[in-house]
């Protein structure tokens, strides 16, 4: 017996799904003068939506008080990271965002100190 197959739907206008709504959030760009942002680019807003702003960039905006990654943007907006991108760009153009990169570690702590944290975690 084989599972029921769900019906597949075509999107709707106004869903995430909906490739117009897509190219209009974008200002139908090909995205050819994206920002190099990878997922883990942190965004942080400098200011207040202007007056004139659309309503994703506002609510990006809001987003970004405090610094978020563009995956994570990506999520709270529902909208795909490429979408997000052309979004921050256009932020970043009107200096109204700021990106900065990833906090990195540059070396792992030495041996002899995780054996010595181990073994007084040990003794505990």
């Amino acid at each position: 017996m084989t599972p029921p197959q769900r019906e597949r739907r075509a999107p709707q206008a106004g869903t995430e799904q909906d490739p117009g709504r897509l190219y209009v959030i974008t200002g139908g760009t090909d995205g050819s003068q994206r920002a190099p942002l990878d997922l883990v680019a942190l965004i942080v807003a400098r200011s207040e939506a202007p007056p004139t702003a659309p309503p994703e960039q506002t609510a990006l905006l809001r987003l970004c008080r405090t610094p978020l990654s563009v995956a994570e943007i990506s999520a709270y907006l529902g909208l795909p990271f490429s979408v997000v991108t052309v979004l921050v760009t256009e932020l970043l153009a009107a200096d109204l965002v700021e990106s900065r990169a990833p906090v990195v570690r540059s070396a792992l702590p030495e041996r002899s100190l995780l054996e010595a944290v181990m073994h007084g975690l040990q003794k505990l």
